[in-house]
This record gives structure tokens, sequence and C-alpha cells, in this order.
């Protein structure tokens, strides 16, 4: 059987890793190249050596990935030069996943306010569709451009969707406390992502209406409700290598039991989503490496607000996995094929 390939640009990136160790064990899909500006020339297993004898390929230039010829092409390139990087591919029939924010945002004008540049190819927006696996399964299998979910976004969006989507429902306020390990600040070094900086410390950043994943939250939360919604967010920075926990807080004219009937409904034939009971609080260490999304709802008791809690793996379900997941419904596989559990 003809396998499905795939290129990754910025294998060197943390995702990239996720992405190879993944899609090698898939009986369906072969890698094609992998591309690094600053890595070109050296074996994948110099910078990821716990891969040796596993994927030995060299990385390549990304411009030396023009013309060649694959079914899928996963960009872990930064936003703004991810799709630049991706029109002339996409221009090609190539079908792309692209895990920047650059075509999450269906409008280029809050697209360039809140990344601080005009949209390479605003044209194209239009014919994104974003990957959140769950609420967007039949557009997936015939994107030809997927937006795959910011990280936190990914933690937020499946615990409130269901409950946006019911009309009975009425929600007012929504705060997310997010807390996310280091590598969601990927590999490029930084004074605030050191060990010393961040070791027996936890920090918030970008707090209140500040951090971008913000335009996405709101993009989404408000299609779901038919209204515009506007979320508080903050996020924060833990001393851990991997995972996000979400509290959420929710004024809500349901309880916490009846919210997460809902969610059982929404949830109930997905492979990887698990609601958990009110008082099974989700940890980070029981999704790390793995693409489950776990949340339980709970409070919501003396006039006080619906809780959620909810945790994922940043690399896995709130980036690599996910487009994993994606790129096995579009090519009609079996969508838990080679993804961690």
């Amino acid at each position: 059987m003809k396998k499905t390939t795939v290129g990754i640009l910025g294998a060197s990136s943390y995702t990239g890793l996720e992405l190879v160790r993944m899609l090698v064990n898939h009986p369906g899909a072969k890698i094609d190249y992998v591309s690094s500006q600053s890595n070109a020339g050296q074996p994948f297993t110099v910078l990821f050596p716990e891969m040796f004898g596993i994927f030995d390929d060299i990385f390549i230039l990304p411009e030396q990935t023009a013309g060649k010829k694959v079914d899928c092409v996963f960009s872990c390139l930064p936003h703004a030069v991810s799709a630049s990087f991706l029109k002339p591919i996409i221009e090609q029939g190539i079908r792309v996943i692209d895990l920047s924010a650059d075509f999450r945002i269906r409008d280029p004008r809050v697209y360039q306010h809140w990344y601080k540049t005009p949209h390479a190819c605003p044209e194209l927006l239009t014919d994104a569709v974003f990957g959140l696996c769950e609420h967007y399964r039949k557009e997936i299998r015939s994107a030809r451009i997927l937006a795959n979910p910011g990280c936190y976004p990914t933690s937020i969006l499946l615990p409130l969707l269901p409950l946006l989507k019911e009309k009975s429902v009425q929600i007012g306020g929504i705060i997310a406390d997010s807390k996310s390990g280091v590598s969601g600040a990927g590999r490029t070094l930084k004074l605030s992502s050191h060990f010393v900086e961040v070791y027996e410390d936890v920090s918030a950043y970008s707090v209140g209406r500040s951090h971008r994943h913000i335009a996405e939250i709101d993009q989404e939360l408000s299609i779901a409700a038919g209204r515009e919604i506007a979320i508080t967010f903050s996020p924060h920075l833990m001393p851990v290598n991997r995972g996000i926990l979400s509290t959420i807080y929710l004024t809500i004219n349901k309880t916490a039991a009846e919210c997460r009937e809902i969610a059982l409904a929404a949830y109930r034939n997905e492979p990887f989503v698990r609601v958990r009971d009110g008082g099974d609080l989700p940890h980070v260490k029981y999704v790390a490496h793995t693409n489950y999304c776990d949340f339980c709802y709970t409070g919501g008791v003396d006039g006080g607000p619906v809780i959620v809690v909810s945790a994922i793996d940043n690399l896995i379900k709130g980036a690599s996995g996910q487009a994993l997941q994606n790129m096995n419904i579009m090519f009609g596989f079996e969508e838990i094929t080679a993804l961690p559990k």
C-alpha cells in the first residue's frame, strides 16, 4: 500500500521531535524530509540523540524543500514566517498542517492586532480549517489548510465548547487561569526559560487581555455561542518540562453535574477526551506524553462559580499529537493511529 508522504518544516523544535517520534511508528505514513534553518546538513540524531537508529535522516534547509512532492507538510515554523513559506506549497496543491498561529484567526485585522504584522496571505484564510478535531471533524476531512490549535486554547475550548453550543446554557463571565510547562516557550534560548530562572518558581505573564492565544479562544467561543465572548485569561509558567493545567471559573445557570452531563453527551465517542467526576481532579502527570485531554466540572455551590479543571500535554494534545490526529482524519486513517495513550 502506498504510504502518505510528509515533510516537516522546522523539525528541530520540540514539536518537530514529537512529530517524528509518532510518525516513525505510523503504518500509513513516511517522512520524506525534515528541515531546519540552523541545523541543515546535520543528522537529526545530532540534535536528538535519543532517536539514534530510529530516525537518522539529515536536516535540509527549508529552501531545499521547494518542489518536493509530498502529500502533506507539517509546519513547525514561527508565526509570520510559517504562512509566507507555506503559500507556494499550498499553491502546489499540497495539504498543509500549520502548528503556528498563522491560519487560526479568521479575520486578518484581528491577526494583525495580536501578532503586530500584516498576514502574509490573507486571501487563504477562508480556506483554513481550525483543527480542533472533536468539533471540526467534518471540515477537517477535506481541508487543504489545517490550522492546528494552540496549547492553551485546546485546554480551555474542549471543556467549554459543548456548554456554549447548548441553547439552554447561559454563561456570564469566563476566567481562565492556566499553567504551562517550560517547553511551551519553545526551544529557542531565552533568559526567562533558563533552568535557574524557572526552578522553584511559578510566575504569571501576559495576564488579563494581553496573551495572543486570547484571539483564537474568543473566536471559537463566540462562534459556538453565536454571540461575542471575551475571556479573562491569565497564563503562568511552572517549573516542569511539559503539561498544561487550566482552572476555569464560569458564571453559569447550570450545576457542575449538569455541565458534566452535557460534556459526556458531546464527547461520548471521542477517543482522546476523558470527562472525569467532579471529585476526580485531573493532574498534568495523568496526561503527560499522551494525546488525552482530561477535565472535570466542580464547584457551583452557594452561589459560587462552576469550576473546570482541565489538563493536557502541551506538546502532544496541545501541538504535535493533535496535528497527527488531524492528519489521520484528513487522509482517512483510523484516528487513533500512532497516537500515544
